[in-house]
């Protein structure tokens, strides 16, 4: 299972099977195990009980269903074996033939009365985990004996159709859907069967469901369903996403290209900002700290083929953000960003460069007028050394603005300006580039409205919790101060 819709980061109910072995042997357990066929039928000759049970509750018919013996189950439930016997887990020996889907097991256990509706503690229905399976013939037997297709279990309210969804198994979603599965129901996280395997990247299942007629502009929404625990499920960093966004947020670039083809909206931003703004995350996320780690994604289709085929699509190479994206944390003030500028934030050139030649304003500034200079270099920098951009990535991505003509000694609202980004960042070597490139020391030998210059800034200043400091990098701004005949111990 992924990562869960950065989209997180959201998984699926999966759960193990307690089936434990008791300290004392019971003679047909052992021989079910071992898969004596002819010993299980000495035993049943000489009277032992079918249903002695481990300690635990496990009877010589669990063990048989979870070992996918269908000689052995018949033969045990011939002899009287309790079909809906559970052990101390709730387990019964249905849901464990439904582990791998054997289709024979199961059948011997219905027609033996076992009942479909079947469930563990938690919910899990029998048609739950063989959905899970893949099986197309056990899913519909236990369809065809009466199992419930839109049933939830109890921890995350999913239904079996989106268990098959995430793992990807596309052959499953008809039969399910004809036997009546709500294409629309939806998790107490919000998400429909679509949505999870959006977020997977299953493009089969994505392709069969939106033929049986999922919408593709579903968004996931908020339940406030109470969990078996009491506990309300909301997550409402993720409201309003749909399968588009889910897919280009996990990197799965070919889903996501295919759903511009089907229609898709390639300046959705129902969360404030858009696919192109969403790259700039997913490209290149942080080493560390509070960085989400990189998704990772399917297909053969790069980020930039994708970029590509969003800009053709019609995707606004301009547009601004208007509410914070889920990019880590940072300082910068990402309202009014564009693509080019949040590429600018991580560092990304090759971004940088796609944007600006299909049409992309470099000048464009954020909603506190920092610019993708000043971005660049390092401002709004939470963590050095953890978020995005190396030193070389920088001074890469700095040029590029440079050369794109940015004000190398622009100010922005917060009287800030690119050697303070620097400052932020530790770059003693972005710090004389940025020197050799002009940039003016009376501009940037200036407090900002925190009251603190670029060198303040690399000696150690409270940010947080922590006071973080860079000695090389204040080594650097100290000789450019000297070399200009400014004193460094002279508060401007």
């Amino acid at each position: 299972m992924g990562r869960l819709i950065g989209v997180t980061v959201l998984g699926l109910l999966l759960t193990s099977l307690p089936v434990a072995a008791a300290p004392a042997d019971v003679p047909l357990v052992e021989a079910v195990k071992a898969g004596d066929v002819a010993g299980v039928r000495a035993l049943i000759e000489q009277g032992v009980d079918v249903n002695a049970a481990e300690v635990d509750g496990t009877t010589p018919l669990h063990w048989a269903a979870n070992g996918q013996d269908t000689e052995i189950a018949r033969l045990l439930l011939a002899a009287g074996a309790g079909v809906n016997v559970g052990n101390r887990y709730g387990v019964r020996p249905l849901s464990l033939a439904c582990v791998d889907g054997n289709a024979p097991v199961i059948a011997a256990l219905l027609d033996a009365g076992a009942n479909p509706n079947t469930s563990r503690m938690e919910g899990e229905t029998a048609l739950m985990t063989a959905a899970r399976s893949g099986n197309v013939e056990a899913v519909e037997l236990l369809l065809d004996a009466g199992a419930d297709p839109n049933a939830h279990e109890h921890w995350k309210g999913q239904t079996a159709l989106m268990w098959a969804a995430a793992e990807g198994h596309a052959a499953t979603i008809p039969t399910l859907v004809s036997h009546g599965a709500d294409l629309s129901a939806r998790s107490n996280r919000g998400f429909t069967a679509l949505l999870f395997a959006a977020r997977e990247g299953q493009i089969d299942v994505v392709q069969t469901l939106l033929e049986a007629g999922a919408d593709l502009d579903e968004q996931l929404s908020i339940n406030s369903t109470l969990t078996a625990g009491g506990v309300v499920q909301r997550r409402a960093s993720d409201a309003g996403l749909n399968a588009f966004l889910l897919a280009a947020g996990s990197a799965h670039f070919e889903l996501a290209a295919y759903l511009l083809d089907r229609g898709a909206d390639p300046n959705a931003a129902p969360r404030g900002w858009t696919a192109l703004h969403q790259l700039t995350w997913v490209r290149k996320a942080g080493v560390a700290g509070s960085n989400n780690p990189a998704p990772r994604g399917s297909g053969t289709m790069t980020s930039l083929e994708f970029a590509r085929k969003l800009i053709a699509h019609g995707a606004d190479l301009n547009v601004r953000v208007t509410t914070r994206p889920p990019a880590g944390i940072t300082a910068l003030n990402f309202i009014g960003g564009t693509p080019f500028l949040l590429a600018a934030r991580t560092a990304d050139a090759a971004y940088m460069r796609l944007l600006a030649e299909l049409g992309a304003d470099p000048h464009l500034t954020n909603d506190d007028r920092s610019t993708a200079l000043m971005v660049a270099a390092g401002l709004g920098t939470s963590s050095p050394g953890e978020d995005p951009g190396t030193e070389a990535e920088v001074i890469e991505a700095v040029q590029v603005t440079l050369d794109l003509g940015l004000d190398i000694d622009a100010v922005d609202d917060k009287g800030e300006t690119a050697m303070h980004g620097a400052a932020y960042k530790h770059l003693p070597r972005v710090v004389t580039l940025l020197a050799e490139a002009g940039a003016d020391i009376d501009v940037w030998h200036r407090k900002n409205e925190r009251g603190a210059t670029p060198l303040n800034i690399a000696v150690g200043m409270h940010r947080g919790m922590n006071i973080l400091s860079s000695p090389e990098t204040a080594a650097s701004i100290r000789e450019i101060m000297l070399a200009a005949g400014v004193d460094p111990e002279q508060s401007p």
